[in-house]
């Protein structure tokens, strides 16, 4: 797979499939581990990435089968509230925090937030560099000021921000997020993976903007079918918010800052006031 190109997220990915199918099954017999996948309680899309698996070791062996035909069912990404981001956030160590922090922040994905360098940070610009994964465009988002300083309270010690094993980093995220579900007697925080946080952002930059252009910029993505599944998913979860507003004025600055910092959105100026909106 090294000859050929492929990325290393994708070959680890590969080979900690095999391993999970070599518990169960002899990965030297085709037939025993059709019968194996075939007899799982696994997900379609799981079945599906371990024939996947095995054929990528079936060719490196130059052995032919005949590949099970699994029907993937299409279904619509599990979209959390921010607030149970953001207490899964708080539930979390420091290093964990950060990295879900980051996620939620640029919708990246885990295997692009692991090559994440410090030189990809600009401090001053407050911006953050992504080297793409999977196909993905290169992207430069800016980054708040919280997400700066929970990254320079990191250990300097290595050249990447994170660590580049994503099956310790998932182990660790995976004992938390358990903790955390408990502690906050929410069964939903189970349901949220990485990846969650690339739909999360995907919805609500959407939800935002309704520039689904902004959306696959953002995201990466090159082909933009891939993009409009969150029209979709902003539409069902936003549709009674959509033209409901709660309106406020500010006559000073310091009224213009408290509405900002409680999610307010600047409006327009009427006869020296400024006016804010927010979603109800």
């Amino acid at each position: 797979m090294q000859k050929n190109g492929l990325a290393e997220p994708t070959i680890i990915s590969r080979i900690r499939g095999l391993k999970q199918l070599a518990r169960k099954t002899n990965l030297k017999d085709p037939e025993q581990v059709k019968a194996t996948i075939a007899n799982q309680t696994w997900k379609s899309q799981t079945k599906r990435k371990h024939i996947q698996d095995y054929n990528a070791l079936l060719k490196y062996l130059q052995i032919t089968w005949t590949k099970p035909h699994i029907t993937t069912e299409n279904k619509i990404p599990f979209i959390p509230t921010e607030t149970e981001i953001d207490q899964l956030i708080a539930s979390c160590g420091k290093r964990t925090a950060t990295l879900l922090q980051t996620l939620k922040e640029t919708g990246m994905r885990i295997s692009e937030a692991t090559k994440l360098t410090w030189t990809d940070i600009s401090t001053e610009q407050k911006t953050i560099n992504i080297t793409p994964s999977k196909g993905s465009n290169p992207r430069l988002l800016r980054i708040s000021d919280k997400l700066l300083n929970m990254m320079n309270q990191q250990p300097h010690t290595r050249q990447t921000i994170f660590q580049k094993d994503i099956d310790s980093i998932r182990t660790m995220f995976t004992k938390q997020r358990r903790l955390a579900a408990q502690k906050l007697q929410n069964p939903r925080i189970q349901n949220i993976s990485f990846h969650t946080f690339r739909h999360w952002k995907g919805t609500i930059e959407y939800h935002k903007t309704k520039d689904i252009i902004h959306v696959k910029t953002v995201l990466g993505h090159k082909d933009i079918k891939n993009t409009m599944i969150y029209i979709n998913i902003e539409q069902a979860l936003f549709l009674e918010q959509n033209d409901e507003w709660t309106c406020k004025v500010a006559h000073n600055e310091t009224e213009a800052i408290q509405l900002i910092e409680t999610g307010f959105e600047y409006v327009t100026d009427i006869n020296g006031n400024k006016l804010f909106r927010k979603r109800k």
